[in-house]
């Protein structure tokens, strides 16, 4: 253990004896620990075009990364305050686990395994999503049920290839996998034609089309064979921590339920926020107005979704499943109040 590592078990050590001993009330020890640093420490992938990716000049966007920039927002009110730690799917949870980052971003997907066989947190579902195949469209195919023989590349270490494997088997067809440590591997295969299909959550073959050096020679297949609910994960150990995160995904989406958004800036939006933030501005120390200043800063679920996934952008994704549940899609939030 390292003298970090060390100093900070003994000071939470002493202040879980002194909780208990009913001397100073209980606190959230990864907050505490952010607020000290001065940044918040953000897991994100490698490189995902519209969720998370640097840009011409380096900086890091796309919707996880608005996302850890809401979180910053709510407990400093300075979107830069966070440091990004590029991880692969391999890599995401050990290092959540170790410590090494706060929050994870990163595209993933709540299965019951991960959250009770791992000190994991799912805070909610940020994007639904379902695994998909995209093939040349040269080859007419229509479905996925027109693979058998095929060759398919995939991503390890994610549930994907589990996903398909299933899915060919109970088709009763054969196909084989080119697996792969990264994205960008499976692409380059998959453009080079050493494979004949390419599998994954269809955002991330949104993404991987879009950077294909002829986006329209090939088709995402209509078919879902999964349910891919993707969301933010976080520790299980800081009660305090989780609620801080989930409740700020929530904000988002209540916020454009409610139609609040960068925008709103009179009076009475603000006098909204404030009472929609209270619980946790009273519970976990934040400042009054935290989520104006979230929405101030990246703006509302919507708002998110729009600069980075939606219609106007390369990944030219509908809302679909996550539109509002007011609004024809699934995405709910609970109240706030």
């Amino acid at each position: 253990m390292t003298g970090r590592c060390m100093a900070i078990s003994v000071r939470r050590l002493v202040a879980g004896l002194l909780v208990i001993a009913g001397m100073v009330p209980a606190q959230a020890a990864t907050l505490d620990d952010v607020r000290a640093r001065g940044a918040l420490n953000c897991g994100v992938s490698e490189g995902l075009r519209g969720f998370s990716e640097k840009d011409a000049d380096g900086v890091w966007q796309g919707f996880d990364v608005d996302f850890c920039k809401a979180v910053a927002l709510a407990i400093f009110g300075d979107a830069e305050k966070v440091s990004y730690t590029p991880l692969s799917a391999e890599q995401r949870f050990k290092a959540l686990e170790d410590g090494q980052i706060d929050l994870l971003a990163r595209n993933s997907t709540w299965t019951m395994s991960r959250d009770v066989e791992q000190p994991l947190e799912f805070v909610g579902v940020d994007y639904y999503d379902g695994q998909g195949f995209m093939v040349p469209a040269l080859y007419g195919a229509t479905s996925s049920l027109e693979l058998g023989g095929a060759s398919i590349c995939v991503v390890t270490g994610t549930t994907t290839e589990e996903n398909a494997q299933s899915y060919f088997q109970r088709a009763g067809l054969q196909v084989t996998f080119l697996t792969f440590d990264e994205r960008p591997q499976a692409r380059a295969a998959y453009a080079e034609g050493k494979c004949d299909a390419y599998t994954a959550d269809r955002s991330a073959l949104a993404a991987e089309r879009s950077l294909l050096p002829m986006p329209d020679d090939h088709v995402i297949l209509k078919d879902v064979i999964s349910k891919e609910p993707l969301g933010p994960v976080v520790r299980d150990d800081d009660p305090a921590w989780i609620n801080l995160v989930r409740w700020t995904l929530f904000g988002l989406i209540d916020a454009e339920e409610l139609k609040l958004a960068s925008t709103s800036t009179t009076p009475q939006a603000a006098a909204a926020l404030v009472a929609m933030g209270g619980p946790a501005s009273r519970a976990l120390g934040l400042e009054t107005n935290w989520l104006g200043a979230v929405l101030a800063g990246v703006g509302n679920y919507g708002e998110i979704f729009a600069r980075n996934l939606g219609e106007d952008t390369p990944m030219a994704l509908p809302r679909g499943l996550n539109a509002l549940w007011l609004e024809g899609g699934i995405l709910y939030a609970p109240p706030m109040e």
